[in-house]
């Protein structure tokens, strides 16, 4: 049995809020009597993209499991690279992807990030890159391919006008290999799941919020923001049956 912890939306910033909503997600994951497979963080790590939110981001995120992570929206990707994956600047602004091979597992994370946009796009560089992880991965070995953005709708209209675009292209690579089992996003700050290209779309749900579907919104006068809300993670599991499930699971801060 694989077991993946999957985060999203953490939004570190300079207040005491969202670090100490982090601390209780990393500290249940230490907690745990097992040994994770990865720990996936799809994005917005840092609210503002700053050097400052990076250092915060680096002690927080430290795990005794393998951690990866992509950059969501509100992430800087050179920033990124330097105050949480203690990169050189050599690769600068290039998408900052990552991938894990595990023992009957990869895990392919991809940078959907647009710099200086909200809305999100594989480019070229990452499909090339994630096509070649998948072209290199037996076929009987399981893949996720994991990102910020969800290139379908998730009925929250606020994300989803800045989802994911050009995703035919990332259709088209998925049908050219079987073995990529499941898509799995954050962005949309609610735990969901759907389908894309025939394969399971798993969505985490927000660390540092929840978002209001439309049929909870009093009305257009309220936030769709909520910050009462626990935070919230999801365990994806691979079983030696090779089926893939998801459990949620809330956080005591």
């Amino acid at each position: 049995m694989i077991v993946i912890a999957h985060v999203s939306d953490i939004h570190l910033d300079a207040g005491r809020r969202s670090q100490d909503r982090t601390r209780a997600v990393l500290r249940h994951l230490e907690e745990l009597p097992y040994d994770l497979a990865a720990v996936l963080v799809t994005g917005d790590v840092a609210d503002h993209g700053t050097p400052e939110e990076y250092a915060v981001a680096r002690e927080l995120l430290a795990s005794r499991h393998p951690l990866l992570v992509c950059p969501g929206n509100h992430d800087d990707r050179a920033a990124l690279r330097k105050g949480l994956l203690a990169e050189g600047a050599a690769a600068g602004h290039a998408p900052v992807n990552q991938v894990l091979r595990g023992e009957g597992f990869v895990v392919a994370l991809c940078d959907s990030s647009v710099p200086g946009e909200h809305h999100g796009l594989l480019e070229d560089e990452t499909l090339e890159w994630l096509d070649g992880v998948l072209a290199g991965t037996p076929h009987e070995v399981p893949v996720l391919v994991g990102f910020h953005h969800p290139p379908v709708p998730l009925h929250t209209p606020y994300v989803d006008g800045i989802r994911q675009v050009g995703e035919d292209r990332l259709a088209a690579l998925a049908d050219r290999h079987p073995h990529l089992t499941a898509f799995l996003a954050g962005h949309a700050h609610t735990a969901a799941a759907t389908t894309f290209a025939g394969r399971p779309l798993l969505v985490a749900p927000g660390v540092v919020s929840t978002l209001r579907l439309p049929w909870e919104s009093p009305g257009p006068d309220h936030p769709h923001v909520h910050l009462d809300q626990p935070p919230a993670l999801a365990f994806h599991v691979l079983g030696d049956d090779g089926r893939l499930t998801t459990h949620y699971r809330t956080v005591t801060v």
